[in-house]
């Protein structure tokens, strides 16, 4: 954080919590990239592998949630607008070593506004429905690293993660 105090777009003048008004905004293409994983048990790994639990394809049932997840972020995070989403796509990775499912959720919209909390939201989402579906084989799974990794457009541009 730089010498200034930041200042919290989400408080009014009074300190209270308020909406931001985009309606001066322009609209421009946003992107947003998101990451996240959940680790478990060797046995459990093995059985969402090879789709071998009660309930069914885990991470086509994830991918899902997650799409779904992003289109309502609105209705779960208070002061985020309602948008209309271009694109979701939910896309994991296994990796065996790790004994983790890697989650990654991509979103695109053209608007005043960005989509960084929908591919969060998305990712957070899938990897909870994984959880959900793998409980009987694992319930110490732990989710971890959900984070943005990029997002572009708008009037701050680019932005990558580090590390």
């Amino acid at each position: 954080m730089s010498a200034r105090k930041a200042k919290l777009s989400h408080l009014d003048r009074r300190g209270a919590a308020s909406m931001v008004d985009v309606s001066a905004k322009t609209d421009t293409v946003r992107r947003a990239l998101a990451e996240g994983r959940i680790v478990m048990s060797k046995a459990a790994f093995v059985a969402v592998r090879d789709a071998q639990l009660a309930k069914g394809d885990v991470l086509g049932t994830a991918r899902i949630a997650g799409v779904m997840a992003a289109k309502r972020t609105a209705d779960l995070i208070p002061l985020c607008h309602p948008l209309a989403l271009s694109d979701v796509q939910v896309r994991f990775t296994l990796d065996a070593k790790a004994r983790a499912v890697r989650c990654e959720a991509e979103v695109r919209t053209t608007g005043p506004t960005g989509v960084e909390m929908e591919a969060l939201t998305a990712v957070s989402v899938a990897l909870l429905t994984v959880y959900d579906m793998a409980k009987s084989a694992d319930k110490a799974m732990r989710i971890e690293g959900v984070r943005l990794l990029e997002k572009d457009g708008g009037k701050s541009g680019a932005w990558r993660a580090r590390g």
